[in-house]
């Protein structure tokens, strides 16, 4: 049951306490509106889901299968209860029927992903379980199930391959070019789907604080003892509203070769989404549910990704944004406002601090940024 609790295998055990299960949820509930779009498109298409499980053969899923397998351990009853109740809990509570196999893998990174074309498999890594506390771990957890509600593992077991492939063909010029266009496009949508399963992952846990804790000990370590959740937040706020328009550029190519969003504006977004009449009413019992997936329009599902991204841009800090809006809004003297911003002085724009870290992902992310498997 949702509720239960336990003290296994050195966890602290955390009060017992009734979690809300939404019964025959969609995914379209919590999902961005940049995913939701992609993914309602993707559905559509008739034999899509067949073309794709068809390519397994040429896909790795099945090394990774028989990999994890051979040299992982298979959570159970019998190996990391504690994860696997955290499993079934989150199962049940966003009505998961087929619960997928998850396994813990030696590696000192914390990561967790969900890949598979025929059936999602979950897999988290040694560092993150040493990492997260009970009700972190729980939000991670449901994090990873709501991929799977999703149908993301079959998309990041694509992305998985492109980019390997993209690698082994890079002394090829135009494919090279070619396969990177779209792996390209395919982390600009992961990204978001990235968001998606955040949401999943709050209501799964139900515990802001908790999920909060778990984004900056990501981000910063186990030492929350010296972090503070507002600064974290804050952080946030000046990297988007930081700097000029040289500022706004790095940032586009940091994030580029990332499959995540940086960790700060994942805790930005989820916050946001908490305190949204959307996540409300999904709370009150009142969401889409899966017998209607079949019926939801195309055209309006890019409508309201077109609407948010309108929106984003509109309400948007940042230096490019602004201008962008007054370029639509056919703001005079854009010429100097544009020399301007690239002077040090951002138009409109606030503070001189840049906000954002340097290089391709900052500290030690930039390793990680070149695997779409990330946590």
């Amino acid at each position: 049951m949702p509720d239960d609790s336990h003290e296994q295998n050195g966890h602290e055990n955390v009060p017992s306490r009734q979690r809300r299960r939404f019964e025959g949820i969609s995914s379209r509930a919590y999902e961005h509106p940049a995913d939701r779009s992609a993914l309602v498109a993707l559905r559509k298409l008739s034999g899509f889901d067949t073309v794709f499980k068809a390519l397994s053969g040429l896909l790795p899923e099945r090394s990774l299968r028989l990999l994890f397998l051979s040299d992982s351990v298979r959570v159970s009853d019998q190996q990391f209860a504690h994860l696997n109740d955290m499993l079934r809990d989150a199962c049940y509570i966003l009505d998961l029927e087929k619960v997928p196999p998850l396994y813990v893998n030696q590696d000192p990174q914390p990561n967790a992903m969900c890949i598979g074309l025929d059936e999602p498999i979950i897999v988290v890594t040694t560092g993150l379980v040493e990492l997260l506390d009970e009700e972190e771990m729980r939000a991670v957890v449901g994090h990873e199930v709501g991929h799977a509600l999703s149908g993301h593992a079959v998309y990041r077991t694509i992305l998985l391959f492109l980019t390997s492939l993209a690698l082994k063909v890079a002394w090829i010029p135009l494919g090279n070019i070619a396969i990177m266009a779209i792996v390209t496009a395919l982390r600009e949508w992961f990204r978001k789907s990235e968001l998606s399963s955040d949401r999943a992952g709050l209501l799964v846990g139900q515990d802001l604080q908790a999920s909060m804790r778990g984004l900056m000990k990501i981000a910063g370590g186990n030492h929350l003892h010296e972090m503070n959740v507002d600064a974290f937040l804050a952080q946030a706020e000046e990297y988007e509203a930081g700097g000029d328009l040289r500022d706004s550029v790095l940032k586009i190519l940091n994030v580029l070769p990332r499959s995540h969003p940086f960790t700060t504006v994942r805790a930005a977004e989820l916050k946001k989404w908490a305190e949204s009449r959307d996540f409300q009413r999904i709370m009150d019992g009142h969401y889409p549910r899966r017998g209607e997936d079949k019926d939801t329009s195309v055209t309006g599902s890019f409508r309201e990704s077109a609407a948010h991204y309108t929106t984003g841009v509109k309400n948007s800090k940042d230096p490019l944004m602004k201008l962008v809006t007054d370029i639509a809004g056919g703001a005079g003297d854009l010429g100097g406002r544009v020399r301007r911003g690239f002077g040090g002085f951002a138009g409109g724009g606030s503070g001189s601090g840049t906000g954002n870290n340097p290089g391709s992902g900052g500290g030690t992310d930039t390793a990680r940024d070149r695997r779409p498997d990330e946590e």
